[in-house]
């Protein structure tokens, strides 16, 4: 009979999180197998019943982030029409989830130039343009598409910042919001 997959699994994220979330541990290029069992104090062979490799675990490390901020998200703009405030309140759950994840800076900056996750950071990036894109139609922003990626593009960027410091930066955070707000007709005036 299989070994069920939890609670190993998910050990062995907690312990992948935990690393990438300490300023003194490793980069996400520099996480290791062999640090992520220590970690979570299992097997290396535990470790290979759940992912075939490194790389797989790392994917399923960076999904497990965004899930979770996914649902923030989710839960933010549940109640709210298409528009500014409901993409402020996206954009502020985001914010907000990634400051309180250590381990967020690595996940966000650090999965965008590693040649594994290239695929599932693309994929993130296209399910939260999709996401966004109804917000951005109604406040005029047409087409959304170059909208939605310069968003997510200051989005992590703002992530970042903040991660590094500790704390929100309003003045980013308003700068974001500034541009959508003042959105498709700059040009114009």
């Amino acid at each position: 009979m299989a070994r069920p997959a939890e609670p190993g699994r998910r050990a062995l994220l907690d312990a992948g999180t935990a690393l990438l979330g300490d300023p003194a541990g490793p980069s996400l290029a520099g996480m290791s197998v062999n640090a992520v069992v220590a970690t979570a104090g299992m097997s290396k062979g535990a470790f290979y019943q759940h992912w075939p490799d490194r790389t797989a675990y790392l994917v399923a490390l960076h999904r497990r982030f965004h899930d979770e901020l996914q649902t923030l998200v989710t839960a933010a703009i549940r109640d709210l029409d298409p528009g500014l405030p409901r993409l402020t309140a996206a954009l502020t759950a985001y914010l907000d989830g990634c400051l309180a994840a250590p381990q967020a800076r690595a996940l966000l900056f650090q999965a965008r130039h590693d040649n594994a996750l290239t695929a599932e950071v693309a994929a993130r990036n296209a399910a939260f343009a999709a996401m966004v894109e109804p917000d951005l139609t109604a406040i005029g922003w047409q087409p959304p598409d170059p909208a939605a990626s310069l968003l997510i593009a200051m989005a992590v960027h703002i992530a970042a910042v903040e991660n590094t410091i500790g704390a929100p930066r309003r003045d980013l955070r308003e700068t974001a919001a500034a541009f959508l707000r003042h959105g498709p007709d700059v040009g114009e005036r």
